[in-house]
């Protein structure tokens, strides 16, 4: 059985940082994303990362500003977060995905983690 734990997320202003975390458990083979959803919005990609390393994606939105890693000895992907603005306000949701590449798609993801709140604060 796959599990997928995350940490991290809180308040913060506007032009700080976050780091989010996401273990996973079990198969550990995955390509691995990051959604978020904002309240009275649908759930949206944020990025991904293959288990290689060697390919990400970025949502426009986040380009330049967030940075997903891995590291595959801890089953451990981040989200790190910089110059947050307000619109990034959101439940963060890490996911895994049995593609090679990394699939923006949510239909692509079969496994998700609990949700993590992450409030940018003016």
């Amino acid at each position: 059985q796959v599990q997928l734990v995350q940490s991290g997320g809180g308040l913060v202003q506007a032009g700080g940082s976050l780091r989010l975390s996401c273990v996973t458990s079990g198969r550990t083979y995955y390509t691995m994303g990051w959604f978020r959803q904002a309240p009275g919005k649908e759930r949206e990609f944020v990025a991904a990362i293959s288990w290689s390393y060697s390919n990400t994606r970025y949502a426009d939105s986040v380009k330049g500003r967030f940075t997903i890693s891995r590291d595959n000895a801890k089953n451990t992907v981040y989200l790190q977060m910089n110059s947050l603005r307000r619109e990034d306000t959101a439940v963060y949701t890490c996911a895994a995905s049995l593609a090679a590449m990394p699939p923006p798609d949510i239909k692509e993801y079969v496994y998700w983690g609990q949700g993590t709140q992450v409030t940018v604060s003016s």
